[in-house]
């Protein structure tokens, strides 16, 4: 059994090449948003998961075992609702409404351009079919929004990274400010 109590958001700070050749282990959401569970990765290696509590795992995380065995978070296709527009008599504004509702309900949401994602409800399925939503079922990989105050700052967590910095120079020979933004 392989320990594993170290995590890498987006596998940040690694080579192509490392993330590349890293074993796999593919997560549902419930499984990813515990900080304690069992797993086996793509290599066969059962793993021990014990992570700093409130740790949530994405897709693209980095795992690393006690002996420097990385290995790769893939999200799982699960069950998911996926909330669109009808075509012929929708707006943007009727995505943004369900929106609305379904964090007025406090539901882990995923927030696309073209759909909202949420894991299987009957009752709020039917909701956003009487608001005149097409909502099917399928099977996709499910990354909810992190909230305003969640890990990420509210981008969800999904690994990119703007890269870019700000040297401000005040023209003041005493001070000047560093900031590097990594959202």
């Amino acid at each position: 059994m392989f320990t594993v109590n170290k995590h890498l958001p987006a596998a940040r700070g690694l080579a192509p090449v490392l993330i590349q050749r890293a074993a796999t282990v593919t997560l549902d959401w419930d499984t990813r948003s515990k900080s304690r569970f069992d797993a086996h990765d793509s290599a066969g290696r059962h793993l021990a998961v014990f992570l700093p509590r409130g740790t949530v795992l994405r897709g693209g995380d980095m795992l690393v075992a006690e002996d420097g065995a990385m290995i790769r978070v893939q999200a799982a296709p699960q069950p998911v609702l996926q909330v669109r527009v009808c075509a012929a008599h929708g707006t943007a504004t009727d995505l943004l409404r369900a929106a609305y509702h379904l964090g007025n309900r406090h539901v882990p949401l995923e927030v696309q351009a073209e759909c909202l994602q949420f894991e299987p409800d009957p009752v709020l399925a039917e909701m956003l079919r009487r608001m005149h939503l097409i909502v099917t079922e399928v099977q996709a990989a499910f990354e909810p929004e992190a909230g305003a105050y969640g890990e990420g700052g509210g981008h969800g967590h999904h690994g990119h990274d703007h890269g870019h910095t700000h040297d401000h120079a005040h023209g003041h020979d005493y001070h000047s400010h560093d900031h590097v933004h990594g959202h």
